[in-house]
């Protein structure tokens, strides 16, 4: 019957949606979780660099705390 139709067409179209929405969810949650693992990796090179730095600077015989240098 149309009625019968109708009601699956509706059906088919909020399933349809709800699918593009999830997709959308799941696209935008794996591109946070990448952009906050490369912001804790870049972090960790940065602290990695200051310690290097820190260290040359020792080497070289500079007296400079961390604090003075910011």
């Amino acid at each position: 019957s149309p009625q019968a139709e109708n009601l699956l067409c509706r059906l088919q179209e909020n399933f349809q949606a709800l699918t593009e929405k999830l997709t959308l969810r799941n696209i935008l949650f794996g591109t946070w979780v990448i952009f906050n693992f490369l912001l804790e990796e870049m972090g960790e090179r940065i602290n990695d660099l200051e310690k290097r730095v820190a260290d040359l600077m020792t080497e070289a015989g500079v007296e400079n705390s961390n604090e003075e240098l910011r």
